[in-house]
């Protein structure tokens, strides 16, 4: 974080001081809502601890720990005293959170006078954290490039995320989640994009919103907040993002599969590992001229070309020529957890672990790619098991989804299904009803049971798609099976569990 005075912190946030001394020499130069985060930087300043109240616990109750631990001073909602009654230094504010915002809108606000600095907002119903992993890679080579952690995404995740920004930030990339209608918009209150980016729209969350079309008209937001002398990045193949292009003031870059796009995926198909493998092509309207390039991705899955283009598409726009954004695109893997993370173990069964969130649509490219590994076009087949748990906030669809889910996993053939928790059920129905009886499909209670039946049904050479949405704990169980052997050995160096955003 750039270096602020405690008078210029509480200015920013419209905040009483309290337990300062002399606001103009009390400095801070980082921020975070976790204590064990605290500590003295190499200047000498201390950190600003954001006391924030949460569904667990209360900042509040960790103000003493962050202070001994580094903080140099407070953003809290109640005046707060050490045990010998010395008022703690603290800026006191209404809403910790909306300060959050405040703060960041301040400190965008001197970056961008200081430095020329490109922000980038990512969203969609999935894809944002593995799009934003993938423009971080693109960017960097470019300059010094600020991105989310995990899946920063929400009214605290998005501060925090630029809270770690410098002065000479040259790329700010954030991730914009949502939970009700009016949230885009109140991120990019905070900070204005220069290019807005728009993945997809899917069924996620569609209970929490009252339907797929008011996802779409929030995720819409962002494609309204961009300026006219920015950029808005949208899907061509999604009909719903599409539709966006209307609302937008900025000129419109498109990506997609399909023909008359500037940035297209052409000749795609899945190697034997289920990645990627396509011809990059950039149509240049004012040259008339394309340029393909061949992308080999890291990524599992072909749901990934989708947050493929879209990177290429906002990082052309961001400054990166064409054939460099080809360049770093072929091989890059993901980078942050749970994001159809592949893991080999050493009694040769693999672990695919894309359990961090999932809707009806991410849920059937899952089980496509499994399909694709497990009967490649050489090499011998392998026996397929995917282990699935419910998807949540489906609202009134969520059991018709859960069925047609079912039936999608006895159409594509997958060998074995265990579906796991009570609420998960209908999926466990829908695989019966279509024809998988005998021994093909189980269903167990909770992840307890279903550890003991992985542990000890599972072989050399199957492999294994743990999916579902992130309450359901799914990932923790695929880390357990990915490990279970004692000599697991991870082909990706993954970090970061985004417990800051899962929002749609």
């Amino acid at each position: 974080m750039i270096e602020l005075t405690a008078a210029e912190v509480a200015s920013a946030v419209s905040g009483r001081l309290r337990g300062v001394a002399d606001p103009e020499a009390l400095i801070v130069d980082s921020a975070d809502t976790d204590s064990r985060n605290m500590a003295l930087s190499a200047s000498g300043h201390g950190a600003l601890f954001v006391a924030k109240p949460g569904e667990v616990t209360d900042g509040h109750r960790f103000i003493d720990a962050a202070l001994q631990a580094g903080a140099a001073m407070v953003l809290a909602e109640r005046e707060t005293e050490a045990a010998d009654g010395t008022p703690h230094p603290a800026v006191i504010v209404e809403d910790v959170v909306a300060a959050m915002g405040r703060l960041a809108a301040e400190i965008v606000t001197r970056i961008r006078a200081h430095s020329e600095t490109t922000v980038i907002g990512i969203t969609g119903s999935a894809g944002k954290t593995t799009t934003k992993d993938l423009l971080k890679s693109l960017l960097g080579p470019e300059g010094p490039t600020v991105a989310p952690q995990g899946s920063y995404n929400g009214e605290v995740g998005l501060p925090l995320t630029i809270f770690t920004a410098s002065l000479d930030t040259r790329y700010l990339v954030l991730e914009m989640g949502a939970d009700a209608p009016g949230n885009i918009r109140q991120l990019c209150e905070i900070v204005t994009p220069d290019i807005g980016v728009v993945l997809m729209v899917g069924s996620a969350h569609a209970g929490k919103f009252g339907g797929a079309d008011k996802i779409a008209q929030t995720k819409g937001e962002l494609a309204e907040a961009v300026p006219a002398e920015g950029h808005v990045i949208l899907n061509a193949d999604d009909v719903q993002v599409s539709a966006m292009a209307s609302r937008a003031h900025a000129p419109i870059t498109w990506f997609g599969e399909g023909e008359q796009v500037e940035i297209q995926a052409q000749f795609l198909t899945l190697d034997d590992a289920g990645r990627p493998v396509f011809t990059l092509a950039h149509h240049d309207e004012d040259s008339a001229t394309t340029t393909g390039i061949r992308v080999v991705s890291g990524l599992t899955g072909s749901h990934h070309v989708t947050n493929l283009l879209a990177a290429a598409a906002a990082a052309l726009r961001a400054g990166v020529a064409f054939e460099e954004v080809a360049a770093r695109l072929t091989g890059l893997g993901p980078g942050s957890r749970w994001r159809m993370e592949r893991t080999e173990r050493a009694d040769g069964v693999t672990v695919i672990n894309d359990a961090y969130n999932a809707n009806p649509e991410s849920m059937r490219e899952a089980l496509k790619t499994l399909a694709r590994i497990t009967r490649p076009q050489q090499g011998p087949q392998r026996r397929s098991v995917a282990v699935l748990g419910a998807m949540l906030e489906l609202g009134d669809e969520h059991n018709i989804k859960h069925i047609q889910l079912g039936e999608t996993v006895v159409r594509l053939n997958i060998d074995q299904l265990l579906v796991v928790g009570q609420e998960a059920y209908q999926l466990y129905r829908g695989a019966v009803a279509e024809g998988s009886w005998n021994e093909e499909a189980h269903w167990v209670e909770d992840l307890q049971e279903a550890e003991a039946y992985l542990t000890s049904e599972l072989r050399a050479g199957d492999v294994v798609l743990f999916k579902s949405s992130n309450g359901v704990g799914l990932r923790l169980l695929g880390d357990r099976i990915a490990a279970s052997t004692g000599a697991a050995v991870s082909t990706d160096d993954l970090t970061g569990d985004g417990k800051a955003g899962s929002q749609c």
